[in-house]
């Protein structure tokens, strides 16, 4: 079984199982983004393209592509906005700013250290729904929270994704 887990993922995108979870800042769309600004596309760690697109002043969509497919859509509107597609992390920022990574994710609940020496206070909230605090020399500096979603953020170049189902990584540019 894992063998055909493994193959399934160096097959596909990271980005794929991205497409298939509904939540209401994902977009399926095509229409929807060609009305915006392409502003510029990037390539993604796993080799797929990021077309980033601006909607307004602190507006962005982005839309992961790979071989034509639009296999998911980041929206992020005043605030960033993460996913976890199977083992990449991407992050959109409300300024248009896109990191992505592969690894490095904790499953909560629990206290993990982060890349910049702060640690990560998961803690499960109900079904599909964790908050992560990030902790640095005793404060609390950012809070994010997953309900039925996953979140990002960009925290002073380290960015962060945590995941409904309560998994979290983060990666310093």
């Amino acid at each position: 079984m894992a063998g055909a887990v493994l193959t399934a993922a160096l097959v596909a995108p990271a980005a794929t199982a991205v497409a298939a979870t509904p939540a209401p800042h994902w977009a399926s769309s095509a229409a929807a983004a060609e009305a915006a600004a392409l502003v510029r596309t990037q390539k993604l760690v796993d080799g797929s393209t990021a077309k980033i697109y601006k909607l307004g002043p602190q507006h962005y969509r982005m839309q992961i592509v790979y071989r034509g497919q639009v296999y998911a859509t980041l929206e992020a509107n005043k605030r960033d906005t993460g996913v976890n597609g199977n083992g990449m992390f991407v992050v959109l920022t409300f300024d248009g700013e896109v990191h992505s990574w592969i690894g490095g994710g904790h499953q909560g609940p629990g206290a993990f250290r982060l890349p910049d020496g702060s640690t990560a206070k998961v803690t499960k909230l109900g079904p599909h729904h964790y908050k992560a605090q990030i902790i640095y020399r005793g404060s609390v500096y950012a809070t994010l929270e997953a309900n039925e979603r996953d979140t990002g953020v960009n925290g002073n170049g380290m960015f962060i994704v945590l995941t409904a189902d309560g998994e979290i990584s983060a990666s310093i540019r």
